[in-house]
């Protein structure tokens, strides 16, 4: 099944969406070209992984990590599906990050990997903006390059876990203005979606509704206001949001 969540008439809304890709709540239908998403789902804490994908660390010029790099992204930070980015004024270097966003099902707690599936909810697309600017040994984590508000756009649908069965080999993509800029498979993942799982689980409970960002693949570029981001995630559907200059946006 995939959900959405919407603001029809001033107020959220929670949609299933049909095969065809209408909305639909209530006996009501709703157009999605018309809609006006919000992210999937309302979580307590969005969890990320940085480098965990070799080819992403190499790029950077950054060593594979032995243990999970975490961080923890900011709520305020999530914007729905055709959201726009607000592009900080005199960033130098901002940048797209497709990836595999896992919601959690049920309380996890020391959950071993072989059974960690069985806690999952769904699955949606994450796009991690990143402003590379903030990214310094004084700011890691790099809790503030990734946690400008607007920087976690998410969805736009909620598509549950017996939709996707295994998560370890979807392909994960960026086009930017319609050019394919990133390209990648979470099977290669270093910590697979349940190593992370396990990883997470050992020192905190994770809650339903959790989100955990699982990294993205090589392919990172900078872009700019008016530039149109596409993430997509194979099976769990596709992710667009428009970046816009800081300049002549309101609170």
């Amino acid at each position: 099944m995939r959900t959405a969540r919407i603001v029809h008439q001033g107020r959220a809304l929670t949609v299933e969406v049909d095969r065809g890709g209408l909305l639909r709540a209530g006996g009501a239908t709703y157009d999605p070209a018309a809609a006006i998403f919000l992210p999937p789902v309302e979580p307590r804490t969005v969890y990320g992984l940085a480098l965990n994908y070799a080819d992403h660390a190499a790029e950077l010029e950054l060593a594979r990590p032995d243990d999970p790099a975490i961080f923890i992204k900011a709520r305020s930070s999530l914007i729905g599906h055709r959201g726009h980015v607000v592009y900080p004024a005199g960033a130098e270097y901002c940048h797209y990050e497709a990836e595999l966003a896992v919601v959690i099902g049920r309380p996890a707690r020391r959950v071993p990997a072989r059974e960690a599936l069985g806690y999952i909810r769904g699955y949606t697309v994450a796009n991690d903006f990143t402003c590379r600017d903030f990214v310094k040994n004084i700011f890691r984590p790099p809790v503030k390059a990734k946690g400008f508000d607007t920087f976690g756009p998410l969805g736009p649908y909620l598509v549950t876990a017996d939709e996707i069965g295994d998560p370890g080999g979807l392909r994960v993509s960026t086009r930017v203005n319609g050019e394919l800029r990133q390209e990648g498979t979470t099977r290669d993942l270093i910590y697979s979606v349940p190593d992370i799982i396990e990883y997470f689980s050992a020192f905190l409970t994770l809650e339903p509704g959790d989100v955990i960002l699982t990294g993205t693949p090589k392919g990172i570029s900078h872009v700019y206001p008016g530039d149109e981001m596409l993430c997509a995630v194979e099976g769990v559907g596709e992710l667009a949001n428009r970046v816009v200059g800081e300049e002549g946006v309101t609170a």
